[in-house]
């Protein structure tokens, strides 16, 4: 089981989501829908003067679904390359339920 987390600007989160859904059967996940903070190329405050928000999403998923959430967002880093798209990966977590 991995845990994945992908932080990326709310402007490609039905990309994200729906490439997600359309690449791994069975695709459930969390979106936390307002995620402020301060990356490397700029701040997502929400604010007048930082007017622009972050998701994150959050999934577990088999190793081979990860691979598959890897290429769906790389594919979307692609199209759109200065929209601020992160995945992070934990691997060898367990499921008690």
């Amino acid at each position: 089981m991995t845990r994945i987390e992908i932080i990326a600007n709310r402007s490609v989160q039905d990309d994200i989501v729906d490439g997600l859904e359309a690449a791994i059967d069975g695709f459930y996940y969390t979106v936390v829908p307002v995620v402020h903070g301060r990356g490397r190329e700029a701040r997502m405050l929400g604010t007048a003067t930082w007017p622009e928000e972050n998701f994150m999403l959050i999934a577990y998923i088999d190793e081979g679904a990860a691979d598959a959430a890897r290429a769906v967002v790389g594919s979307v880093k692609e199209r759109f390359p200065t929209e601020g798209v992160k995945l992070f990966s934990v691997g060898g977590a367990s499921s008690l339920g």
